[in-house]
């Protein structure tokens, strides 16, 4: 219960010290949302999606999830991006990956069992569909780094095979998607130059 209260405790400092900032900034996020972004990334603890970004509460959506795939039968993903495009009208959705991903680890050295390795399938099919370019890199970090950016990649594909993606392109909806990587070692987040809109 102690940690619960500790928590509890630098909340409540959180906003008193934000309230002092700003005053009536939590007022006006009670009226609502509008954000511009939706980051799909990992649940990984070193990437605290607004932090690293620099943004303030109510400025993006964050889902997350174990190695932040984009699985069309995840009714939660899918439910998420639908709510971010169809509700709040977001103008950009960023996948982000990032270094030293244990799910990625796992995916690559075959090592999770149960749930996860089931949830980590479409890592190995990467892996597979990969393997010749993976087995030419000299160790597994970089082997890691390289299937990290590929997941990326095919993630930024899924979201953009979206049924709900593709009827805003269809309706002239602004909205790009993006994918990104980030440094847990340099704190850098990149883009991988992969940008998928309606003016592709």
């Amino acid at each position: 219960m102690d940690e619960i209260n500790a928590l509890l405790k630098q909340n409540r400092a959180w906003a008193d010290e934000r309230e002092e900032k700003e005053p009536g900034s939590f007022a006006r996020l009670a009226k609502g949302q509008s954000p511009e972004y939706l980051w799909i990334g990992c649940i990984d603890s070193r990437m605290p999606a607004e932090q690293l970004t620099g943004l303030e509460p109510g400025q993006m959506l964050v889902y997350r999830n174990i190695a932040n795939l984009v699985n069309p039968a995840d009714k939660s993903c899918m439910s998420a991006i639908q709510f971010a495009v169809e509700v709040l009208k977001v103008k950009n959705i960023i996948v982000t990956g990032h270094t030293n991903c244990g799910g990625v680890a796992a995916a690559l050295k075959k090592e999770a069992d149960g749930t996860l390795e089931e949830w980590l399938t479409p890592l190995h099919e990467l892996c597979d569909h990969h393997s010749e370019q993976l087995e030419s890199l000299p160790n597994e970090s970089e082997q890691a780094e390289r299937l990290c950016e590929l997941s990326i990649e095919q993630q930024v594909l899924n979201v953009a095979d979206n049924p709900v993606v593709q009827k805003a392109w269809k309706n002239g909806q602004q909205l790009s998607i993006h994918g990104c990587v980030y440094d847990v070692a340099t704190g850098e987040l990149r883009s991988l130059g992969i940008r998928v809109s309606n003016s592709n």
